[in-house]
């Protein structure tokens, strides 16, 4: 079960690059796969997800598909300094939400209008890892990372909040991230165990309402400051050669969803007087497991394919109106051709089954969704120098 470098290089990176529909907000996974690659590499892709989610509200009236089809890319290069030195940068959009609800009148529109949601993140990892031997690589680095958002809320399910607007302005933060892995390059085996902390933001906040008491309370437009945590995460990554040109691998993540939660100002005041407590934009009251697994296989010098399954546990049920779905399964097919030694083209396809959920807001239920998919596909170009 020998492998050669050059079979045990090209093996390593088979991992389908396909876009994931995973618990909360959490879409790339941040994975830090091309920083572990041999020698001096660099990679580039873009992944897309094709979700439908629809269902019924609370009067059994049908609820279209709310869920954009959105993309994102990533990128990494890594260097091989010396013997025992590595440093490595990564870029990728670890969280996000898309969400439109028709502007059908009911529990979601107005008529005219529709609740909506845009989440964006980017982050920059930096990484300096240490090789005391040829099995063992530990490394740590600083995360530099963006958050912005807007949402808006209509319809009859937000009750006195319908026509209420948030833009979270674009704020940048820090954090960090640390971790070891183990290989044996002979048989492709590789572990490594990934952890990346929490990030703090403080974000500038515009909120705009129709509630308006006179005498008593004007929320029709109030600027504020949000905190938005990101959360903390582990991924442990498992591959080995299982027989010629043949790997197995898995993936295990964990994100700490249950305390996170987004709290704005006159959204907090707002729900309070017309629910009797605060409501939050979004939170979450489970932690988030997923798994990924397969095989890759070596079936010639220039082709080579993955089959993998997937589980994600959801972030807790019932959930926010703005991402109604509970964790997935997955089946994914990856393929890779590698015109010469140094560099490779990827592609991968991967069809989920979305977890049913109940939405709520404020507390209250207010539609249920279920029997809904999605499809993610992505292309990944790898360079080795």
């Amino acid at each position: 079960m020998k492998l050669t470098a050059i079979h045990s290089a090209i093996l390593l990176s088979l991992i389908p690059t396909t876009a994931t529909f995973a618990a909360g907000l959490d879409r790339s996974g941040q994975s830090i796969s091309a920083f572990l690659q041999p020698g001096n590499y660099a990679e580039a892709g873009l992944s897309v997800l094709d979700p439908e989610v629809q269902g019924k509200d609370n009067a059994g009236n049908k609820v279209s598909d709310m869920a954009d089809d959105y993309y994102f890319p990533t990128a990494a290069i890594k260097v091989q300094a010396t013997d025992k030195i590595s440093l490595g940068l990564l870029y990728d959009q670890p969280y996000g939400a898309d969400s439109q609800y028709a502007t059908d009148a009911g529990a979601f529109g107005t008529g005219t209008e529709g609740t909506s949601v845009k989440v964006r993140t980017n982050n920059i990892t930096a990484l300096f890892g240490y090789q005391p031997t040829e099995n063992w690589n530990i490394y740590a680095g600083p995360v530099y990372q963006t958050v912005k958002a807007d949402v808006s809320l209509r319809g009859g399910a937000y009750s006195l909040l319908s026509g209420y607007d948030i833009n979270l302005k674009e704020e940048e933060a820090y954090g960090w991230l640390a971790g070891f892995a183990y290989q044996i390059p002979a048989i492709a085996l590789k572990a490594a165990v990934t952890y990346r902390s929490e990030i703090k933001h403080d974000l500038e906040t515009t909120e705009t309402s129709n509630v308006y008491i006179p005498n008593l309370i004007d929320l029709r437009s109030v600027t504020s400051q949000t905190e938005v945590v990101t959360p903390q995460s582990v991924n442990v990554d498992l591959q080995s050669g299982i027989a010629k040109d043949t790997l197995a691998f898995v993936n295990i993540r964990w994100v700490h969803w249950d305390q996170f939660a987004v709290s704005p100002q006159a959204l907090a005041t707002a729900s309070k007087l017309a629910k009797g407590k605060a409501q939050n934009l979004i939170d979450y009251t489970d932690d988030q497991w997923s798994v990924n697994a397969g095989i890759g296989h070596k079936f010639n010098n220039k082709w080579s394919g993955t089959a993998a399954i997937g589980y994600d546990s959801g972030a807790g049920n019932p959930v926010t109106t703005l991402g109604p779905t509970e964790g997935y399964w997955s089946i994914g097919l990856g393929g890779q051709y590698s015109p010469a030694e140094n560099y490779f083209i990827q592609a991968g396809v991967k069809y989920f089954w979305l977890g049913d959920a109940e939405a709520q807001t404020g507390g209250t239920v207010a539609g249920s969704f279920e029997d809904n998919t999605a499809l993610g596909y992505g292309m990944k170009i790898g360079y080795r120098f």
